[in-house]
């Protein structure tokens, strides 16, 4: 186990790991932030040394299994970047923004009006 963990069979991946933590957060930001280009690289990127994991001597499973999580990670991103730039995700999140404020827009007219026609209750009752 000692030999293992002193080797670049285990350092390797674990070092490797922080690009699948950061595209799977990246998974909760906002889908116009994505880079298809990068998107498309890392995809490519993460296949290949899939392939390569298991075709070392020792087969490296650790390091498989980084650029497995990698690979979904960047396939759900390539998916997100699609949907908001090629089949109207950007529109509809445009269309919802305008709703939300003109909705909030009306409300604070409301409150306003509220308040004022106390006021003038206020005054006539006096």
């Amino acid at each position: 186990m000692l030999n293992y963990v002193c080797s670049t069979h285990f350092w390797g991946p674990v070092s490797n790991f922080g690009i699948p933590i950061a595209a799977v957060m990246d998974t909760q930001k906002s889908p116009e932030l994505i880079s298809g280009k990068m998107t498309g690289a890392l995809v490519v990127y993460s296949a290949t040394f899939m392939r390569y994991a298991l075709a070392v001597q020792p087969k490296n499973y650790l390091l498989f299994l980084c650029h497995f999580v990698n690979e979904g990670a960047q396939l759900t991103q390539g998916y997100r970047y699609l949907q908001y730039h090629k089949m109207g995700g950007k529109e509809e999140q445009l269309r919802q923004k305008a709703e939300s404020g003109v909705k909030g827009a009306v409300g604070k007219v409301e409150s306003e009006v509220g308040k004022a026609v106390e006021k003038v209750k206020d005054a006539v009752g006096k």
